[in-house]
């Protein structure tokens, strides 16, 4: 099952990528997320707790985060599993673009699911996907008005094409929670 969207988002491009690598926001944004837990700088795990159909699932899953070009890009593949119920497989590539000092985020991915959820049907899948997709951006669109965030103060590149051990756990984890709530509506 393929889903892309977009979604206009009032704030510039830096702040909206620093708010998806914030672990505090994401946490309170996605839908149903009980917990999330850096395994490694790179390799993430969550819960969610999501109603789909008939279905309430508990999803236990881990993501890996790959791709990263701050802030513009990121490529997360994740897998995870509620049990006899189902369990799913997510690859997501998210772009944000800067327009006028707002951000367009897309996102494109491509999920493969089993058991139970299988039998559930696409449309009904796809559409509790979108929805929970809505509920997470209309949180964190309300997290960032709330905040006042302020653009960042222009930094000092760093030297090394690497990013800082601290914010790769940063970004994995906001991400990693934003593809387990996929995997968990999926």
């Amino acid at each position: 099952m393929q889903i892309k969207d977009s979604i206009g988002i009032e704030m510039p491009r830096e702040i909206v990528f620093s708010a998806l690598t914030d672990v505090e926001i994401l946490e309170k944004c996605i839908p149903g997320c009980e917990s999330l837990e850096a395994l490694d700088e790179m390799k993430y795990s969550a819960t969610i707790l999501s109603k789909i159909g008939p279905l309430k699932l508990r999803f236990k899953g881990q993501a890996q985060l790959s791709d990263v070009t701050e802030p513009e890009s990121y490529t997360i593949e994740g897998q995870g599993s509620g049990g006899p119920a189902g369990r799913a497989k997510v690859t997501a590539r998210v772009t944000l673009e800067d327009v006028n000092n707002s951000t367009i985020l897309t996102y494109d991915v491509n999920a493969e699911v089993g058991g139970k959820l299988a039998q559930l049907g696409g449309s009904l899948i796809k559409n509790t996907a979108l929805k929970l997709a809505t509920q997470f951006f209309e949180a964190l669109n309300e997290s960032l008005v709330n905040s006042n965030r302020k653009p960042p103060p222009l930094a000092v590149p760093d030297p090394s094409p690497t990013l800082s051990a601290s914010r790769k756990i940063l970004i994995a984890g906001t991400l990693i929670a934003g593809a387990i709530a996929l995997i968990a509506a999926i």
